[in-house]
């Protein structure tokens, strides 16, 4: 079948490789969505000094946003199936960004709660808008790493974000530092405006990378629209809801929680930096090794779902380095079994972001990403209210307060490791074609 090329006649200059700057767009998004969440976290010693709150004060107030972002991800990925890539991030960059700026206006825990559950409505958008953004502009060899690069900027926006807040805080307070991430939001929109489109309506796009993203990327388009029920029925679904669920609560362990284990620990923040940033920096190169890995094993004769749970592997047994932290108090031990759990759990992340691109049609790759989204979210939800609870109950074992939730921590997604070998596979489904082969 012949391309329709929808092309402005007065043709622009072409942009090479135009599918990595998309790709490289997308990365600036989660930069910007992670330092904006991650100033919470950041100041929370700070402010509960300053408001006086607990950790169970702190709990809810994460909570409130991980309850909006929880559901969001649901109807943001069925929204953003419906309204398309382009304007579907443009009104969830425009709706964060605004609420960053507003946040700048909370006076206490309820209004943090407030503000932190509208910023998780906005914020849940990306991982499902970058999904679809992705199975619609790269070939299944290249998918992996194009979620590795967007998805690395959860941790370079991590690792970037204490040294751009920390010194503004410290000059101009929290106030000024919660306006910052908002700014940036609303530069990052003047470029995605001009920058996206689909292949086949993009002015600046050679002929030959499109004829080469769409003849891969036809098979994507159903001609009946899968509905949620028929979706919930798939093992391919859970399983792919499983290894979202069972492994992204350590990670928003690591970005909300990090700061506040580190002083249970008997670390000082200013002597602890090092340590805030490493583990955002190793689970930065484990998206790109996780992405590159299964790349490489495809381009070497692997089957899709081989080469993709070979990853799986690696990561869930990669996270359970995280259980020998107990037995230590050295800045320099943490740091390094942390960096080495980051790094595995990256890989296996990428690997289940990449799988709604790999296994499903392209109206339902950002719902079934916006499904693992919510399920993520009740699993850290779930996860935030039993770290609040027992920190509080065992600070009398000082710097072993945490020593129960870093054992769940190692364990739980080895579980979800299991479980996604299990559930992801070739069915009746596969040859019926409601699921892609892997």
């Amino acid at each position: 079948m012949a391309v329709t090329q929808q092309v402005n006649p007065t043709r622009m200059r072409v942009i090479l490789s135009l599918r990595w700057w998309i790709g490289g767009i997308l990365f600036a998004s989660t930069v910007i969505n992670y330092i904006d969440r991650q100033t919470l976290s950041i100041l929370a010693p700070y402010l509960k000094e300053d408001f006086r709150w607990s950790n169970v004060d702190y709990a809810n107030i994460a909570i409130a946003f991980r309850v909006a972002y929880s559901i969001g991800q649901t109807v943001c990925g069925r929204l953003m199936d419906r309204v398309g890539t382009r304007r579907g991030l443009t009104i969830s960059v425009a709706w964060y960004s605004a609420v960053s700026l507003l946040t700048s206006l909370a006076s206490g825990v309820r209004s943090f709660a407030f503000f932190r559950f509208l910023l998780g409505a906005g914020e849940s958008a990306n991982w499902p808008g970058a999904n679809k953004a992705v199975s619609e502009w790269f070939p299944k060899r290249e998918r992996g790493l194009a979620t590795a690069l967007y998805d690395s900027g959860s941790s370079i926006g991590g690792a970037v974000a204490p040294f751009l807040v920390l010194p503004i805080y410290f000059r101009w307070g929290w106030r000024v530092a919660f306006m910052i991430p908002g700014l940036l939001g609303f530069l990052w929109l003047m470029v995605w405006r001009r920058i996206y489109h689909r292949p086949e309506q993009h002015p600046r796009i050679g002929d030959a990378e499109r004829e080469m993203i769409l003849s891969e990327t036809r098979d994507l388009e159903s001609t009946r629209k899968a509905r949620l029920s028929e979706l919930l029925r798939l093992p391919q679904a859970w399983g792919t809801i499983i290894s979202k669920t069972l492994t992204d609560p350590v990670w928003f362990f690591v970005t909300d929680w990090f700061p506040i284990y580190l002083v249970a620990k008997g670390i000082s923040l200013k002597s602890g930096l090092i340590a805030v940033w490493i583990p955002f920096l190793a689970a930065d190169l484990g998206n790109f090794f996780g992405g590159a890995a299964s790349g490489t094993l495809i381009r070497r004769g692997w089957p899709l779902g081989a080469a993709r749970k070979a990853l799986v592997v690696f990561g869930g047994v990669g996270v359970t380095l995280l259980i020998p932290t107990i037995f230590t108090r050295n800045l320099y031990v943490i740091t390094l079994l942390f960096g080495l759990a980051t790094f595995s759990y990256a890989s296996f992340s990428t690997i289940a972001n990449v799988l709604p691109t790999d296994l499903f049609k392209n109206d339902s790759v950002a719902t079934v990403s916006g499904l693992s989204g919510t399920g993520a979210g009740i699993g850290t939800i779930i996860a935030f209210e039993l770290i609040g609870h027992f920190s509080d109950l065992r600070k009398a074992s000082a710097t072993h307060a945490f020593d129960p939730i870093m054992i769940a921590a190692g364990v739980i997604p080895f579980v979800g490791m299991i479980l996604v070998l299990l559930l992801v596979r070739n069915t009746q489904a596969t040859e019926e074609g409601l699921v892609r082969r892997i």
